[in-house]
Protein backbone atom coordinates (compact mmCIF):
# COMPACT_ATOMS: atom_id res chain seq x y z
CA UNK A 1 0.00 0.00 0.00
CA UNK A 2 1.33 3.46 -0.76
CA UNK A 3 0.11 6.74 1.03
CA UNK A 4 1.56 10.15 -0.38
CA UNK A 5 1.07 13.30 1.66
CA UNK A 6 1.26 16.85 0.09
CA UNK A 7 1.54 20.10 1.49
CA UNK A 8 -1.76 22.46 0.63
CA UNK A 9 -0.81 25.55 3.15
CA UNK A 10 0.52 25.80 6.40
CA UNK A 11 0.73 22.97 8.02
CA UNK A 12 -2.42 21.24 5.99
CA UNK A 13 -0.97 18.24 3.33
CA UNK A 14 -3.64 16.11 1.32
CA UNK A 15 -3.15 12.39 1.95
CA UNK A 16 -3.29 10.39 -1.06
CA UNK A 17 -4.14 7.12 -0.30
CA UNK A 18 -4.03 3.93 -3.16
CA UNK A 19 -7.24 3.31 -4.04
CA UNK A 20 -8.39 7.01 -4.76
CA UNK A 21 -9.21 7.86 -1.51
CA UNK A 22 -7.88 11.61 -0.29
CA UNK A 23 -7.50 12.96 3.53
CA UNK A 24 -6.60 15.77 4.26
CA UNK A 25 -4.73 16.06 7.94
CA UNK A 26 -3.74 18.98 9.38
CA UNK A 27 -2.85 20.44 13.64
CA UNK A 28 -4.90 22.59 15.31
CA UNK A 29 -4.75 26.25 15.41
CA UNK A 30 -3.29 26.36 18.94
CA UNK A 31 -0.30 24.76 17.55
CA UNK A 32 0.34 26.43 14.35
CA UNK A 33 -2.24 24.64 11.73
CA UNK A 34 -5.62 25.97 10.45
CA UNK A 35 -7.63 22.84 11.87
CA UNK A 36 -8.77 22.02 8.15
CA UNK A 37 -8.78 18.43 8.92
CA UNK A 38 -7.98 15.74 11.85
CA UNK A 39 -4.38 15.50 13.16
CA UNK A 40 -2.08 12.62 11.99
CA UNK A 41 -2.49 11.64 15.98
CA UNK A 42 -6.42 11.77 15.88
CA UNK A 43 -6.58 9.71 12.49
CA UNK A 44 -4.61 7.09 14.99
CA UNK A 45 -7.20 7.12 17.09
CA UNK A 46 -9.27 6.98 14.40
CA UNK A 47 -7.97 4.00 12.53
CA UNK A 48 -7.60 1.82 16.26
CA UNK A 49 -11.91 2.67 16.80
CA UNK A 50 -12.59 1.66 12.94
CA UNK A 51 -10.19 -1.33 12.82
CA UNK A 52 -11.64 -2.74 15.99
CA UNK A 53 -15.14 -1.80 14.70
CA UNK A 54 -14.94 -3.87 11.95
CA UNK A 55 -12.59 -6.65 13.15
CA UNK A 56 -15.57 -7.20 15.63
CA UNK A 57 -17.92 -6.91 12.86
CA UNK A 58 -16.28 -9.74 10.80
CA UNK A 59 -16.19 -11.78 13.60
CA UNK A 60 -19.92 -11.09 14.85
CA UNK A 61 -21.19 -12.32 11.15
CA UNK A 62 -18.99 -15.34 11.21
CA UNK A 63 -20.46 -16.30 14.28
CA UNK A 64 -23.83 -15.33 13.37
CA UNK A 65 -24.00 -12.63 16.15
CA UNK A 66 -25.54 -9.19 15.58
CA UNK A 67 -23.93 -6.45 16.37
CA UNK A 68 -26.34 -3.68 15.34
CA UNK A 69 -25.46 -0.48 17.15
CA UNK A 70 -22.08 -1.30 17.70
CA UNK A 71 -19.73 1.61 18.85
CA UNK A 72 -16.36 1.62 19.59
CA UNK A 73 -14.92 4.77 21.62
CA UNK A 74 -11.04 5.31 21.42
CA UNK A 75 -10.08 8.01 23.83
CA UNK A 76 -6.44 8.99 23.90
CA UNK A 77 -3.68 10.06 26.50
CA UNK A 78 -1.73 12.50 25.57
CA UNK A 79 1.83 13.43 26.36
CA UNK A 80 2.69 16.84 24.42
CA UNK A 81 1.43 15.89 20.76
CA UNK A 82 2.07 12.44 20.92
CA UNK A 83 -0.51 9.78 22.33
CA UNK A 84 0.94 7.70 25.04
CA UNK A 85 -2.12 5.40 26.40
CA UNK A 86 -5.53 4.37 24.19
CA UNK A 87 -8.48 3.02 26.01
CA UNK A 88 -10.75 1.18 23.91
CA UNK A 89 -14.23 1.49 25.03
CA UNK A 90 -16.85 -1.22 23.52
CA UNK A 91 -20.62 -0.65 23.24
CA UNK A 92 -22.54 -3.98 22.87
CA UNK A 93 -26.38 -4.86 22.20
CA UNK A 94 -27.94 -5.59 26.02
CA UNK A 95 -28.22 -9.32 24.04
CA UNK A 96 -24.93 -10.65 24.40
CA UNK A 97 -24.24 -12.70 27.37
CA UNK A 98 -21.31 -12.81 29.59
CA UNK A 99 -19.06 -15.12 27.56
CA UNK A 100 -20.15 -13.43 24.27
CA UNK A 101 -19.13 -10.23 25.57
CA UNK A 102 -15.40 -11.65 26.59
CA UNK A 103 -14.84 -13.16 23.52
CA UNK A 104 -15.67 -10.07 22.06
CA UNK A 105 -13.20 -8.14 23.83
CA UNK A 106 -10.63 -10.99 23.14
CA UNK A 107 -11.17 -10.15 19.35
CA UNK A 108 -10.81 -6.45 20.02
CA UNK A 109 -6.93 -6.62 20.59
CA UNK A 110 -6.73 -8.81 17.44
CA UNK A 111 -7.27 -5.72 14.92
CA UNK A 112 -4.10 -4.93 12.89
CA UNK A 113 -4.09 -1.29 14.52
CA UNK A 114 -4.07 -2.64 17.91
CA UNK A 115 -1.62 -5.16 17.03
CA UNK A 116 0.82 -2.51 15.48
CA UNK A 117 0.08 -0.14 18.43
CA UNK A 118 0.91 -2.82 20.86
CA UNK A 119 4.54 -3.50 19.02
CA UNK A 120 7.37 -1.79 18.29
CA UNK A 121 6.85 -1.83 14.21
CA UNK A 122 9.52 -1.42 12.00
CA UNK A 123 9.93 1.97 10.31
CA UNK A 124 12.75 3.45 7.90
CA UNK A 125 13.59 6.60 6.71
CA UNK A 126 14.76 5.70 3.24
CA UNK A 127 17.89 8.02 2.73
CA UNK A 128 17.03 8.07 -0.68
CA UNK A 129 15.67 11.61 -1.54
CA UNK A 130 14.34 12.51 -4.77
CA UNK A 131 13.78 15.62 -6.61
CA UNK A 132 10.02 16.95 -7.72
Amino acid sequence: MKVIARRTEGLAHEVEVEGGHEIVVDEPIEVGGSDSGPSPTQLLAASLAGCTAITLELYAERKGWDLSGLEVEVDSASERLAPSAFEVILRLPGSFNDEQRQRLLAIAAKCPVHKVLATEASIAVSDRVETI
